[in-house]
């Protein structure tokens, strides 16, 4: 669910020049064994075999991606970004076509463990981390031109590592929250019904995921504008935008939450339940406030419907990655099986699971002694 539908991903089975590229990227990762001496094979008998699958799986779970053992967009950026080690390059900040990679995000958490606003440890350099470049290279001397070159890396490896775990930015990322008040009015909160167009999601007789989704996405527009929040939608019923124009809205928008909402299908007869997925690496790098909300709003959920608790996960996808404000992806349950299948389908129950998102948005901005039990928030009745 989290690769871009546009691009026909690589399978098992599948041969020629592409899976010679991600067999390079694997071994150049050590996920797959070197070539024996002697010539490469020809690049047209590459092929995605299940020890390429194997690799791309576990590549897949390490990196927080969907895991499916193919190779769409998501995956093959994130092959591609995995490739660079800090220092393989010089890193400047170009407003056209932004760097990204691996050796990027080591060049944020070195900056952020010293104590310098660089954003999100993302992978991409954006205007945040060449300021945060700037003012470490003018702190220590040397020519602050926002370019990390070998001056600028001598500099960071002498300095060690001097914080680790404490994730400044995202701290005060929190306390910003807390400090902007308990209300909602004027606050800025996207929210996003996915699939649509042609990308229907999964279907239900004559319903399908897409319509089911944008109901929902109403139900909640409707009950956090009444509450003072401006709420913005990402498509219109019939639109089905891509993922990148999704969050490029909600960014133009200067969202203060960004919550995407799905509806969930497996093979297994036994998938069920609600799900929520914030922006994470899995080491350490997250999104406080977007994991914070991630619990609070499925928790609500699962609390006012029954449905099964499924936890909350880090992810990498680009929904989440590309968005400049606390972003969470909500799986409201599984089309697919029989039960969670009844309530989706039941309006009372789409009412109650909009009632649960508003009451962990209201909850995100209470101060903590001011915090009600889940389940039990109730927004107080207008004068």
């Amino acid at each position: 669910m989290g690769t871009d539908s546009r691009m026909q991903p690589l399978a098992r089975g599948d041969r020629g020049p592409a899976v010679a590229d991600v067999h390079a990227a694997l071994r150049s990762l050590g996920l797959l064994p070197a070539f024996p001496d002697g010539p490469d094979p020809a690049l047209e008998s590459a092929e995605y075999d299940a020890g390429t699958e194997l690799a791309v799986r576990h590549f897949q779970q390490v990196r927080g991606l969907s895991v499916d053992g193919r190779v769409g967009e998501e995956t093959y950026r994130a092959l591609s970004e995995a490739r660079w080690s800090l220092g393989d390059r010089l890193l400047r900040y170009d407003p056209e076509r932004p760097m990204r990679g691996d050796d990027v995000t080591s060049l944020q958490e070195r900056l952020l463990e010293l104590g310098y606003d660089a954003g999100r440890a993302d992978g991409i350099l954006g205007p945040e981390t060449e300021l945060g470049l700037r003012a470490f290279q003018r702190d220590y001397g040397l020519t602050s031109d926002g370019t990390c070159g070998p001056a600028t890396l001598r500099a960071l490896r002498q300095l060690g590592r001097k914080v680790t775990g404490g994730r400044p930015q995202l701290l005060r990322q929190s306390a910003s929250f807390v400090e902007s008040g308990p209300h909602l009015i004027g606050r800025r909160i996207v929210v996003d019904a996915g699939h649509g167009g042609p990308d229907t999601g999964f279907t239900v007789g004559e319903t399908t995921e897409a319509d089911l989704v944008f109901d929902l996405a109403s139900r909640i527009e409707g009950r956090l504008a009444a509450a003072g929040a401006t709420v913005y939608l990402t498509r219109g019923r019939g639109q089905g935008p891509a993922l990148a124009e999704r969050t490029a809205f909600a960014n133009d928008a200067r969202g203060d939450l960004f919550l995407s909402l799905h509806m969930d299908a497996h093979g297994s007869e036994h998938a069920r339940g609600v799900a929520s997925y914030y922006y994470g690496t899995g080491s350490g790098a997250s999104s406080t406030v977007g994991e914070q909300f991630a619990n609070l709003v499925r928790r609500e959920i699962v609390a006012r419907t029954g449905l099964l608790d499924l936890g909350s996960h880090p992810k990498t996808w680009e929904l989440l990655r590309m968005s400049r404000m606390p972003a969470v992806r909500l799986d409201c349950g599984y089309l697919s099986h029989p039960v969670d299948r009844l309530l989706l389908l039941d309006a009372r129950v789409r009412s109650a699971i909009a009632h649960g998102v508003l009451a962990a948005v209201q909850r995100l901005y209470l101060p903590a002694e001011a915090d009600p039990a889940t389940g039990t928030f109730v927004l107080p009745e207008k004068a």
